[in-house]
């Protein structure tokens, strides 16, 4: 009943009455997780050869003396283009080259040609034109687009990075170049790079680039997405996200943020779920919260574990009730995940916060995992996390309403503490927590008579009288109820 919608623009499940009560709050807590989605933007990727120094630009390497050079220096041709590769990393020398008359003719040539260095450095010289700034440098590229894809199922490593990330940057920012590429079979070629380059892990990183490039234009969910489903690339992504540490963190990182760009872009997911996405997703988190118990942590790691969450999150609402425990059959994720969100409590509270929205998705309809979070003795540790702000805690009490919500479990809320963080947080000037408080309150009280008592005895009665008094209206409604239907007996002591 606590269940929030997804990350971005995507629906939750339908509630009852209780959930009606709690929109406004859950449209504005969308609202903040869509901020932080579109912070993911689009971005160009550039590789450079660590032993090349900036370019002087001057008359024997302007990009036209360069291209006269090419054009009638062929001993040289090699050394001419390495020249031109490093000139075009200046933004006004892009300009320069594509206005130049026949000058892209000349780069696909040398890119098709029988020399293996030219065509290497034909190929560089299209990746600074890819990273350009300019909007209209990529369009110009259009005729090098077909003989890329072609290259990618060459057997050359650096040959084909360049070329994806060639490919990447050049989608990301041009519809035309997007339909083009589209059109000439980029999601095959991808699947297929993928397929044959699978233990190539510098391939397999720069293949998910480029995918994750498609994924996140705006008109990825018609155009691209279905094509993508209907691929074998959602299994390839699938297949990087695991413990292996040969597989790398790099590329696992890319494939979760193709995923998570495949997921939140999806009504059902009804096609990942069928590929075990969720399971392989959690059982990745789990391995990485086992590793942190143990102090094995990795720089960087943080850039998995978003992705990672989001998925599993946005999964896990998709997820029909009855299906999400054969998804989700190890209930040691819930240790995971307070794991996670200690650890990067301090540091990134925005992840923290995002490790328990996780945790509210999974608590939400799922008696095992409510119960694997008292079993396993997480309470009290989500109990200590109730002052922290951003967040953190009004979904902390969402989790712990989502436990209170099933009759059985309250009489152990209220032994491990509950009703006592229960009054520190309705003294707190944060009007939500105080709403969501008295909602756990009301929960609990329903749901165990000896809670009012155990609650009064802790001196919550003048609580909720000075809530009725003082509070905002939403606040005063609920306390009103609460002591007219529930300790009207115990005002008169």
């Amino acid at each position: 009943m606590w269940r929030l919608n997804k990350v971005r623009h995507k629906a939750g499940r339908q509630g009852g009455s209780s959930e009606e009560l709690r929109l406004k709050r859950r449209e504005n807590e969308r609202a903040l997780r869509q901020a932080r989605r579109d912070r993911q933007l689009v971005s160009k990727r550039l590789l450079l050869n660590e032993d090349e120094e900036q370019p002087e630009v001057s008359m024997d390497t302007a990009p036209g003396h360069l291209l006269y050079k090419l054009q009638h220096n062929r001993p040289e041709k090699d050394a001419h283009l390495k020249a031109l590769s490093k000139v075009l990393r200046d933004p006004s020398s892009q300009l320069i080259f594509i206005k130049h008359e026949n000058s892209m003719h000349l780069l696909v040539g040398l890119l098709t040609g029988s020399d293996t260095q030219c065509r290497l450095q034909a190929v560089r010289c299209l990746h600074e034109l890819s990273h350009s700034p300019h909007t209209n440098v990529a369009p110009a590229c259009l005729p090098a687009t077909p003989y890329l894809l072609t290259y990618l199922s060459g057997p050359s490593t650096k040959f084909t990075e360049l070329c994806l990330y060639t490919l990447g940057n050049l989608c990301s920012d041009s519809d035309v170049v997007r339909e083009n590429l589209l059109a000439q079979g980029i999601i095959p070629a991808l699947a297929n790079c993928m397929e044959n380059q699978r233990h190539n892990l510098a391939v397999v990183e720069a293949a998910a680039f480029t995918l994750s490039q498609l994924l996140q234009t705006t008109d990825a969910a018609k155009k691209i997405i279905p094509m993508v489903l209907k691929s074998s690339l959602p299994s390839h992504l699938l297949s990087v996200l695991t413990s292996d540490p040969q597989f790398g963190l790099a590329p696992a990182i890319e494939c979760a943020w193709c995923l998570h760009y495949l997921i939140c872009s999806t009504e059902d997911n009804k096609e990942l779920l069928a590929q075990h996405a969720l399971s392989q997703c959690s059982s990745l988190l789990v391995s990485l919260g086992g590793a942190m118990t143990e102090g094995n942590t990795e720089e960087g790691l943080e850039l998995l574990v978003w992705p990672l969450l989001r998925c599993v999150g946005n999964l896990s609402s998709s997820c029909p009730v009855e299906d999400l425990h054969a998804h989700l059959s190890d209930v040691h994720l819930v240790v995971s995940l307070c794991v996670l969100a200690q650890a990067y409590l301090h540091s990134q509270p925005a992840l923290a916060r995002e490790t328990v929205w996780v945790l509210n998705n999974l608590t939400a309809h799922s008696t095992e995992f409510c119960s694997a979070l008292l079993t396993l003795n997480l309470v009290p540790g989500l109990i200590q996390l109730l002052p922290f702000s951003q967040g953190i805690n009004t979904m902390i009490l969402r989790i712990l309403a989502n436990i209170a919500h099933k009759k059985k479990f309250c009489v152990q809320l209220v032994q491990l503490g509950l009703l006592s963080a229960l009054c520190a947080t309705l003294k707190m000037a944060d009007q939500e927590m105080v709403v969501l408080s008295l909602d756990v309150l009301f929960m609990m009280i329903v749901n165990s008579p000896m809670v009012a008592e155990e609650f009064v005895r802790l001196g919550g009665l003048s609580l909720l009288e000075a809530i009725q008094y003082n509070g905002a209206a939403e606040m005063r409604q609920r306390s009103t109820y609460l002591l007219e239907k529930h300790f009207l007996s115990y005002q008169h002591l």
